[in-house]
């Protein structure tokens, strides 16, 4: 069947609120390689949205699964509890950059592990307020497109949000917001909007996802950690997308020189199988009373299952040290592509983004898709980001094989010079 075909199809069967990027349809996938069903070869440097940082399909991971599969698919943690969830929460307490006792819940989904984490914040504080930053995404549900700070196409025609929630600029020197500018938003969120001491929780990424894959300075996170502790607020670290050694550490928590009191993850953190987490420090996690946490498919035992391989394989493979590697070359490439419009090459590890201007030094989103359109026609999958659509990111599995790797930067050079 040809895929128009099947496009016609999805068109009917399907609500045009679900946008679709590429025109073919995926029928197998290993390593960084995607097929469709014309048998054409993809590399696929999306990952299905930094998803698949251990790749299609990983030996270790389809083993795992196929392990739990062979004994069960579900039971509903809280209604029959096993051994495997408590083993991965095990896991993930010993490696969060957070000292002291530590406790970890699963769900489903980002969004999921976000809005449970405003919960626990706002169980253990009392307070009913949430602080977060322009440019931020934290899902879909509607506390989480509160808290997400871009409009279109998130948020549009789906409002009254959950309040109060707040948004404080967030540092982003290409654009001329300093530190001091961020953090002169928050105290005036806090002077004329909400008291400190309604305030349960401030949430950043520290590596903005769809935002642009800006980087939270040092000093900003300092700042905010030390704002929280004079008011006893609840910092969030939303680590959904820069989680598992996307950005060259296991956390970027781990580039800061303070602590966050709760970790959201999810994405990457089961090889491609549906799972999410909020970890941190023990006293704030068991604040909310018992049944106050859950869902039915939440820590889906294939799912955590599959963790458990991920984690292996990130310290089999050295896959942190890899992707500090990789995000080298990558930003040698971009920067040495002698591409005039190319107004930033950023990130930590491989989690690089390259953010494009016009001719006239503004944000151009049209020469952001067209290098999409054009590596995409060269098997290339790239994803755009940013507040104006002007960014591509580059979301590779750190398994890659070297050649393929090499393959794909040759293809974006050539077509990053052209512009």
């Amino acid at each position: 069947m040809m895929n128009s075909d099947v496009h016609s199809r999805r068109l009917q069967a399907t609500p045009r609120g679900v946008g679709v990027m590429c025109d073919f349809f995926a029928v197998k996938a290993e390593n960084a390689t995607l097929w469709d069903q014309h048998g054409r070869e993809y590399i696929d440097f999306a990952a299905g949205i930094a998803v698949l940082n251990t790749g299609h399909r990983h030996p270790k991971v389809m083993a795992a699964v196929e392990q739990q599969l062979a004994c069960f698919t579900h039971t509903a943690f809280q209604i029959v509890p096993y051994e495997n969830y408590i083993h991965l929460a095990e896991r993930l307490n010993a490696l969060v950059p957070i000292g002291g006792a530590v406790k970890t819940t699963f769900f489903s989904s980002g969004a999921e592990a976000v809005e449970n984490a405003v919960k626990i914040a706002r169980a253990a504080t009392g307070r009913p307020g949430v602080i977060a930053f322009t440019g931020a995404f934290h899902g879909r549900t509607n506390m989480t497109m509160a808290l997400t700070g871009k409009v279109v196409p998130y948020k549009t025609g789906f409002g009254p949000f959950a309040s109060p929630v707040f948004h404080a600029r967030y540092p982003n020197a290409l654009h001329n917001v300093s530190v001091q500018d961020a953090l002169e938003s928050l105290d005036a969120i806090l002077r004329s909007d909400i008291s400190p001491q309604q305030v349960a929780a401030i949430i950043f990424e520290p590596v903005q996802g769809e935002g642009g894959f800006y980087v939270a300075p040092p000093e900003f996170v300092t700042a905010l950690r030390a704002l929280c502790d004079s008011h006893g607020i609840v910092l969030i670290v939303d680590e959904i997308q820069t989680g598992f050694a996307r950005t060259g550490k296991l956390f970027a928590s781990e580039y800061y020189a303070v602590e966050p009191d709760l970790i959201t993850m999810a994405k990457s953190l089961a090889g491609g199988f549906p799972l999410s987490a909020v970890a941190g420090r023990a006293a704030i996690m068991d604040a909310p009373e018992p049944g106050g946490l859950g869902g039915t498919y939440a820590g889906s035992p294939p799912a955590v299952a599959a963790a458990h391989a991920v984690l292996d394989v990130i310290a089999e493979e050295q896959l942190c040290a890899r992707a500090n590697q990789l995000g080298a070359q990558l930003t040698e490439a971009l920067n040495g592509a002698g591409c005039r419009a190319l107004a930033e090459v950023r990130g930590y590890g491989s989690m690089i983004a390259a953010e494009f201007n016009d001719a006239s030094g503004r944000p151009s989103p049209d020469i952001a898709k067209t290098i999409q359109q054009q590596a995409l026609a060269q098997g290339l999958i790239l994803l755009t980001c940013g507040i104006h659509g002007n960014v591509i990111r580059f979301l590779y599995p750190l398994t890659i094989p070297a050649p393929q790797f090499s393959q794909a930067l040759n293809i974006i050079t050539q077509i990053v010079r052209q512009h």
